[in-house]
């Protein structure tokens, strides 16, 4: 055989291995084949422009057609997985489209193209085994095959990206990262209304929050006031909240609050008795701060030396006695506080202030509660979300008999301390600025009792809304804490601008 002849047999081995042909069954080799010899329908028609005629066959005849289709479901069965291009998923044909005929051979018979197929040329000539072979037909991009070894003689195939999703598709919402969850609305909070501050149409005049602070004397820092004092306590059946507080004026000014607030507890157990005392001093007095405190704290002494006389009384519900007795301690106390006026060489009517206190048994069978005093101020029992003015009647309208001469000599001079007072200003000598308020009441459950100083008892009496916002607020089932406590007491109101102090009790 000359070179020639070798050279196209060789070529005929490789068109033969390529589609899976084979040499025994395709009949002759190079030099047979024709029309005639070809089953029907089993070779495709030439493209246009293509030669046609007899003339030396490429290949022998095969059972199977040789089209574009079956190159490309040969190249996925040999790169992809098993039963990869055996069973392309259908698409629908076009209705334009010609018919085509059924391949032959082991192709299904139902077998279609993923896309509508382009037109079909006629088969390429045969490339030389040295060159380079062409390359197979795009496969469809959502069945791109995963990348694999290419068996010898076989042309690789060409991976076809995917095209991005139409826009017409939904996109679905997925979390990619922090935040990227859709909000839950359902979850949110509802907003809560604004806190009320004041009460009228126009703000007060002052600022809400101080401004600045009182003078200090370096030798005399013990006797600086906080802006603000706290205080809470629960014994037995009984809650108890108190707030003392400077006014805006004071705030404002920088001068130093007047009132004072003590809260006391003598004895323990149920023969307990707590002691609330509030005192406001003298308006535009120098050293009305100290005289209010002077009276909180010689009315809690005289009251913690006799407590057991005291809780026995209110548990038998003495009232007589429990009147005199108490008033005998009030007069005490402010004759002290004339003494001390007259040690610092001042008026002894400018040092004084306005005493209210309540006694309060922590036993849980007695509910009696006792309020007496001297002064401005308030008594208000809440009831049902109504305020009611428990302020007693003046029972005693004394008047302070004249001071003694302070040159004449006095068997027991006059002592600052604790204990009873003796000398100038005693009990011998009552110096109270105004009768004496006493008032004993049965609490109920559900029930709150309020005792305040002139700041919070003015408002209290002549604005309704102020009035209907705190009986709002402190008619709750359960007492409120400290803080809403305080955040309620201060509610401004314009035109009261004093120093304010609260003393509540819930009974449960």
């Amino acid at each position: 055989m000359s070179e020639q002849g070798a050279r196209r047999g060789q070529e005929d081995d490789w068109w033969r291995q390529l589609y899976g042909e084979d040499g025994a069954e395709g009949g002759a080799g190079a030099g047979g084949g024709g029309a005639a010899d070809d089953p029907a329908g089993s070779r495709a028609a030439p493209a246009a422009g293509a030669p046609t005629g007899a003339g030396p066959a490429d290949v022998g005849p095969a059972e199977a057609s040789d089209t574009l289709d079956e190159r490309v479901a040969s190249v996925l069965r040999t790169v992809g997985p098993p039963g990869w291009g055996d069973q392309p998923p259908p698409q629908p044909t076009p209705p334009d489209a010609p018919d085509r005929a059924a391949p032959a051979g082991d192709a299904p018979p139902d077998e279609t193209l993923p896309w509508p197929e382009p037109d079909r040329a006629a088969p390429a000539a045969p490339t030389p085994p040295d060159e380079t072979p062409p390359r197979a037909a795009p496969t469809p991009p959502d069945e791109t095959p995963t990348p694999g070894p290419v068996p010898p003689g076989e042309p690789p195939a060409r991976r076809v990206p995917s095209p991005p999703p139409a826009p017409s598709e939904p996109i679905p919402l997925k979390a990619t990262g922090p935040g990227a969850r859709p909000r839950d609305v359902t979850r949110s909070a509802p907003p809560q209304a604004p806190a009320v501050t004041y009460i009228g149409d126009r703000p007060p005049t002052y600022e809400a929050e101080p401004a600045a602070l009182p003078a200090a004397d370096p030798a005399a820092l013990d006797e600086l006031v906080p802006d603000t004092a706290l205080e809470g306590a629960q014994y037995g059946s009984l809650t108890l909240r108190a707030a003392s507080q400077r006014g805006d004026s004071a705030r404002y000014r920088g001068d130093v609050r007047r009132d004072a607030l003590l809260t006391a507890r003598f004895g323990a157990g149920r023969h307990a008795l707590i002691l609330v005392a509030v005192a406001t001093g003298r308006p535009a007095v120098e050293g009305a701060h100290r005289a209010a405190r002077d009276a909180c704290g010689w009315i809690g002494g005289a009251v913690g030396r006799s407590y057991t006389q005291l809780a026995e009384d209110i548990r038998a519900d003495r009232r007589g006695d429990l009147k005199a007795g108490l008033q005998r301690l009030t007069d005490r106390s402010y004759g002290k506080l004339r003494a001390r006026a007259l040690e610092r060489g001042g008026p002894p009517e400018q040092y004084t202030a306005a005493l209210r206190c309540l006694l309060l048994p922590a036993d849980p069978d007695c509910r009696t509660r006792v309020f007496f005093g001297v002064g401005a101020g308030g008594l208000f029992r809440l009831r049902d979300g109504a305020w009611t003015d428990l302020e007693p009647a003046a029972t005693d309208h004394g008047t302070p008999a004249p001071l003694p001469d302070p040159t004449r000599a006095t068997d027991a001079p006059a002592r600052p301390g604790p204990g009873l007072p003796h000398g100038p200003g005693t009990a011998e000598y009552p110096a109270r600025p105004e009768p004496f308020l006493f008032h004993a009441a049965f609490a109920r459950p559900g029930d709150a009792l309020l005792l305040c100083s002139a700041g919070l008892a003015e408002p209290l009496r002549q604005e309704p809304a102020f009035a209907a916002h705190l009986a709002d607020r402190w008619s709750t089932p359960e007492p409120p804490g400290l803080v809403p406590f305080l955040a309620t007491a201060q509610l401004r109101a314009k035109g009261h601008a004093k120093d304010r102090t609260a003393v509540a009790v819930w009974e449960a």
